[in-house]
């Protein structure tokens, strides 16, 4: 036992608990997909051939690593959806960022989001249909580029307008980013999932399609019910009844978690309190 431990080294330790950590992310972001699938049959197929090699079937075992070949040159194009969310999550840092935390009522975005959700009920109210996409870190570029690019002013009344029947604009989502309107008439992607059926409209479809690839956060407005979701990471909401719930789901899904404070933002804040009480003005901490 001691000697099998004298072979085991630290950079061992570190491999192996960085393989785990590695492992473990990767789980995180496939699950609740079609990727789980995919994954099961490749290690049943690998399950298999580690059978076969064991009994000596040596046709079934060449079989096996045939499409166990074929299986791998397909994988960038069954995963493409989770490979693309995966490359853009690890560009916005994944989960391993740390994000700045802010104050409760200083975000331009706050001010949009209870604007957003009293047009949200107005037009559930006169059961028109909308797409209303919130962008966030993921850049919507090429899907504003899909409409026609206004960069305005949000406001209720320019959104009313826009979703209007008679309105050209109204068949598409409409983009927003910060306290301004993008792009309208966009096209979205539409979701691919099994669980995106004939259940759902095709409204909500381009709004699960859009979060599977982004971490935008889609509002939908039905417009056979009438009825308000949000939509984010692929996953859709039940409908919000009330427009105050409506403002507090859009901001706690808008806003990033709170940061972990770090030894150098305690002493920075250390400092501003300090100064505070000596009677100089504290500026904000960010």
């Amino acid at each position: 036992m001691l000697s099998a431990l004298g072979y085991v080294g630290v950079s061992d330790v570190v491999d192996v608990i960085a393989t785990s950590v590695l492992i473990y992310y990767v789980l995180l972001l496939i699950r609740g997909t079609r990727a789980v699938q995919i994954l099961i049959g490749i290690l049943v197929l690998v399950a298999l051939l580690g059978v076969a090699t064991l009994l000596h079937l040596n046709l079934l075992g060449s079989i096996l690593r045939l499409l166990l070949v074929g299986a791998a040159v397909t994988i960038p194009i069954l995963f493409q959806p989770e490979l693309r969310r995966a490359l853009e999550q690890i560009g916005r840092g994944g989960p391993f960022r740390f994000e700045r935390a802010q104050s409760e009522s200083g975000r331009t975005e706050d001010r949009a989001i209870g604007l957003i959700a009293r047009t949200a009920f107005a037009l559930g109210r006169v059961r028109r249909g909308a797409l209303i996409v919130i962008e966030q870190q993921s850049g919507l570029k090429e899907y504003c580029e899909s409409g026609t690019m206004l960069r305005a002013n949000i406001s209720e009344e320019l959104l009313l307008t826009i979703f209007a029947p008679e309105s050209p604009l109204h068949d598409g989502a409409v983009i927003i980013h910060g306290e301004r309107i993008e792009a309208a008439a966009c096209f979205l992607p539409l979701s691919e999932q099994a669980r995106a059926g004939s259940r759902i409209g095709t409204r909500h479809r381009a709004a699960l399609g859009l979060t599977e690839q982004t971490d935008a956060v889609v509002i939908v407005v039905s417009e056979q019910t009438g009825a308000i979701t949000i939509a984010r990471a692929g996953l859709l909401s039940r409908p919000v009844d009330e427009e105050q719930r409506l403002v507090k789901m859009l901001l706690a899904v808008t806003r990033p978690p709170r940061e972990r404070r770090r030894r150098g933002d305690v002493i920075a804040q250390l400092r501003e309190r300090l100064k505070s009480q000596r009677g100089e003005p504290a500026s904000r901490v960010s």
